[in-house]
Formats: C-alpha cells, structure tokens, sequence
C-alpha cells in the first residue's frame, strides 16, 4: 500500500460544523489518507463514524486509519475497519493480530527506533514547529531536529504546526510527507494548498 504524502488528523472540537462534514469536504479537495482519533467518544460511536468516514474515502480510493484508543491496540482498535489500518500511540503494544497497516506516534529517537523495530509502517513525528495541539511533548524539534530523527526511520510524517510553506523544509529533512490536524479542521480546503506544495517536492 503505497501512503498519500498528506496524512490528515481528526479533531472534531475544531470543525465549524460535523466531522464528517468536515472529511467530506477534505476528501473533495485531495485528502486520501485520514486518522480518526476522537477517542473520548464511547465504542459504539466511534466505530458508526469510523464506518462513515471510510465511506466517504472508499469511492476515491482512500484509506482510513483508526486510532488506538487506551487498551485497544487489538481487536477494539478495528472499529469500521477490520483492522485493516491502526495507529498506535507512541507506548501502545503492538497487535497481536498485525493489521494490513499499523502506524504509531513518535517524539524521539528511542521511540522511532522502537517503531523501526517492531515493523511500523509509518510513524509521525512531532513536534516539528510550535502547536497547541501538541503540547507537553518538549520543544519543538525544528528542520534540523527533524532531520536528525530521521536518518533510521520508517516513513515518517512531519507533525506539529506545519504550514504548506514548511513542506519543502520537512521534505528536506527526510519526511515522506506531512500530517496536519488544525489547519485542515478549521478549513478543510486547505488541504489544496499543502498538496501543492507536496507537489513541488521532487522525491
């Protein structure tokens, strides 16, 4: 399975309207990879949305990934998706039952070693620049920091305060591409803009 360069994240406090409302309107403008996170929502919830969102991916050929919540890196984790996609929190154990992709959350080099290890897929790493999202995880890590990181890492998406003006410069530093969350949930047509610059990029 060959992973868009754009891994959007889900944060349904920051959408001006329904969640799906908001992916739907991603996907219409590029997205083709989406982590659904949402994990204060109740089981049967989470795993009716994650049906939802794979709908609106599956005519255009995306892949929605589900994110583990606490103590359901196995078979819980599978909500709307039998297991075919899952990310794992950076200390989360690994599925027993391997998922068709499993990606994890990384912050330094010990965990990217770890991810590297066990055979992730992909990890995302952050923070890359200065986010309200990403807060209590250290300062931010910068082009430089990054890059350091990266030198041993499987695929690895650029987390944390991005803008489409930084891709190049996560590009640069070795990231095979970008993951966002509030930029996209606040305007999903944003998602046009960090595809361009994705683009521009050559591998």
């Amino acid at each position: 399975m060959r992973l868009p360069r754009l891994l959007v994240l889900t944060d349904r406090t920051q959408c001006a309207g329904p969640l799906p409302a908001t992916v739907a309107a991603a996907v219409d403008a590029g997205a083709r990879a989406v982590l659904l996170r949402e994990k204060d929502l109740p089981a049967g919830e989470r795993a009716a949305l994650a049906a939802e969102l794979a709908a609106l991916l599956a005519p255009v050929g995306g892949t929605l990934i589900v994110a583990a919540s606490a103590g359901q890196s196995g078979t819980a984790a599978r909500a709307g998706q039998s297991g075919t996609a899952v990310h794992l929190a950076a200390r989360q154990p690994f599925p027993g039952e391997r998922p068709a992709l499993v990606g994890r959350s990384c912050h330094d080099a010990a965990e990217i070693a770890g991810a590297a290890a066990e055979g992730c897929d992909y990890v995302t790493v952050s923070p890359v620049f200065p986010s309200p999202s990403k807060p209590g995880y250290g300062p931010p890590l910068g082009p430089a920091g990054l890059a350091a990181l990266l030198r041993d890492a499987p695929p690895a998406y650029a987390l944390g305060g991005v803008r489409p003006p930084d891709v190049p410069v996560c590009r640069a530093a070795g990231a095979y591409g970008v993951a966002v969350m509030g930029a996209v949930m606040r305007d999903p047509h944003s998602v046009a803009g960090y595809l361009r610059a994705l683009t521009t990029v050559e591998d």
